[in-house]
């Protein structure tokens, strides 16, 4: 394990902008379709990445975080998320569902093994997929690391950041009653689910901006979409997740399968500064995985912030360059634009 502080201005870059060579809606069963697409090289080195949430989606922006000369990315909308079909639905819809889905996007593309790149909910899902399938992983890229405890979520939704931000805290509690504020996951839960979609809009909105205010060290609410619609979707299927745990039998779940990657190489990266995850999980994450190494950089919580984005692209060209050192010249790597 090793923590570092600060990255080099020339890692402050990503990859050139591209486009998939393939997409296509994948049936998972239960009613529900899932959006994949793959960029890059089709004869590549396969890398899965899975967003954040539960409830978000993947962007073009993720594509970005790899040498598409030498990597087959892999992208894909979880369950009721993106351009996956039902969006929002709640319905057949649980961790191990995803991690199925997973699996079944690995056979239907015919993947033998891959590289995992996830952040914060998405690190949730690509420890627990590993620790099933260890075999079908080649290496973590994790960021923000989440291990859906109890303690992580009574952090940020049960008055414990709310000590750095009172005044969006006020925000996020005010339409709630005081005598349910004790329990804002599954106060939220019954509002997001209560039959009537113009309240369902107002208090996704609101539990979104109290997520999106503490994201970044340049956070911006105003990013939220006017009708409203991605944000009552994301506000129902993440507290549909946090009020029953993550649908995991117990709450070190993530951390007491942490044995099985043992064998299993992982670089993950995490922000001084994370206000949604705090830097804790990621030491106890890597403290029974010494086959990672854990980097500190000077950030927040949010894949936009310069410092992780600098750490994510030095960590896939890391794998590149230990699988295939002369795979690709210097020159490309001049190639890439800043962000």
């Amino acid at each position: 394990m090793t923590c570092a502080e600060g990255l080099p201005q020339t890692c402050r870059s990503l990859y050139p902008v591209i486009k998939p060579f393939d997409q296509h809606q994948l049936a998972v069963g239960d009613g529900h379709t899932i959006y994949v697409e793959q960029c890059g090289s089709p004869d590549g080195y396969p890398a899965l990445v899975l967003h954040g949430g539960p409830g978000g989606g993947c962007s073009e922006v993720m594509r970005r975080y790899f040498d598409p000369d030498f990597y087959r990315i892999v992208l894909f909308d979880q369950r009721g998320c993106g351009r996956s079909r039902p969006t929002g639905c709640v319905e057949a819809n649980t961790t191990h569902h995803l991690i199925s889905d997973m699996e079944l996007i690995r056979e239907e593309l015919g993947i033998e093994r891959w590289l995992l790149f996830g952040g914060s909910w998405g690190a949730t899902l690509s420890l627990i997929y590993a620790q099933l399938y260890p075999d079908r992983v080649a290496h973590l890229v994790l960021r923000s690391v989440f291990l859906m405890t109890a303690s992580e979520l009574e952090w940020f939704y049960g008055g414990g950041v709310a000590k750095f931000w009172p005044d969006q805290w006020l925000r996020f509690v005010e339409p709630i009653p005081p005598d349910e504020r004790g329990n804002m996951i599954a106060a939220y839960h019954r509002r997001l689910f209560s039959g009537e979609r113009k309240k369902e809009i107002g208090f996704g909105k609101r539990w979104l901006a109290w997520e999106i205010s503490l994201s970044s060290l340049r956070a911006n609410a105003g990013t939220l979409d006017s009708n409203g619609q991605y944000a009552r979707a994301f506000a129902r299927l993440e507290s549909h997740y946090f009020v029953n745990g993550g649908f995991l039998d117990r709450d070190d779940y993530v951390l007491s399968g942490m044995p099985k990657l043992r064998a299993i190489g992982g670089t993950v990266i995490h922000g001084r500064f994370d206000m949604i995850c705090p830097p804790e999980s990621a030491f106890l994450l890597v403290r029974d995985w010494p086959s990672a190494q854990l980097r500190i950089v000077q950030a927040g919580h949010a894949l936009s912030e310069t410092n992780i984005s600098a750490a994510l692209v030095r960590a896939t060209d890391e794998v590149r360059r230990s699988l295939r050192p002369s795979s690709i010249s210097s020159s490309r790597l001049r190639l890439r634009s800043k962000v």
